[in-house]
């Protein structure tokens, strides 16, 4: 699950959601028939992808934000941008692009949860779209180089993670002592960079400076994964 994470942060996001509202979100992984994870099953609907998964929730009135004010509201929306602009590049790159790390952790982790034939084709496929889309949003001037994208991602990602620990402080969750759409959004974008054993571990390294966010996963690591962790 913490690879597919790593893809897109959203992934333990939606499950956590899912679980905080009583849903049946399986664990992220991919079946015969889908490529894309994760995937939720519903009857006879098959949803993939964690922004469809979220909307399809709230459709169905799963809604974690009932309470949540008209600011709090639009807070949300800023930080989920700010996570998908700032952190989600550097996520993809500690995956799926740094050689060392994709090698040894995401391609064989990964590998291993999905069927043949896929599982020779669809590490390295998301391996390229990862790649591709880091360069798509921040390979134009002034940074040319890889070495240069490399490097200002990372800057953009280490700041993202100080905001969100001096927007959390002493808090439990971001609004409060209940979790919402925001905590599971930062979880999955977290969790994967907090639990995975890198070879190569920049971003890693930061964030377990940060003891508050390293907190904040492990209390929903304890409180809504109990069955992952006894199962890892």
């Amino acid at each position: 699950a913490c690879a597919a994470g790593g893809q897109d942060g959203g992934s333990h996001g939606a499950e956590l959601l899912g679980r905080r509202l009583g849903a049946a979100v399986p664990s992220s992984g991919v079946s015969d028939r889908h490529a894309d994870v994760p995937v939720l099953i519903s009857e006879d609907t098959v949803i993939s992808q964690p922004a469809k998964i979220l909307n399809f929730l709230r459709k169905q009135r799963y809604n974690a934000d009932y309470e949540l004010s008209a600011k709090q509201g639009a807070d949300t929306l800023a930080y989920i941008a700010l996570l998908e602009e700032k952190l989600l590049p550097a996520l993809l790159h500690t995956f799926w692009v740094e050689a060392e790390n994709y090698c040894s952790v995401t391609k064989p982790w990964f590998a291993s949860r999905i069927p043949f034939p896929l599982s020779l084709y669809l590490p390295g496929k998301m391996s390229r779209e990862a790649l591709n889309r880091i360069l798509l949003t921040r390979g134009g001037p002034p940074l040319y180089s890889l070495t240069e994208v490399e490097a200002q991602i990372y800057r953009d990602a280490k700041e993202c993670l100080n905001l969100l620990s001096k927007r959390l402080g002493t808090s439990q969750f971001f609004f409060g002592n209940t979790p919402t759409t925001l905590d599971a959004f930062v979880f999955g974008f977290l969790a994967p960079v907090y639990k995975v054993c890198f070879p190569r571990v920049q971003l890693q390294e930061h964030l377990k400076q940060l003891t508050n966010l390293c907190r904040f996963c492990d209390d929903i690591l304890t409180c809504y994964f109990k069955l992952t962790i006894t199962d890892g």
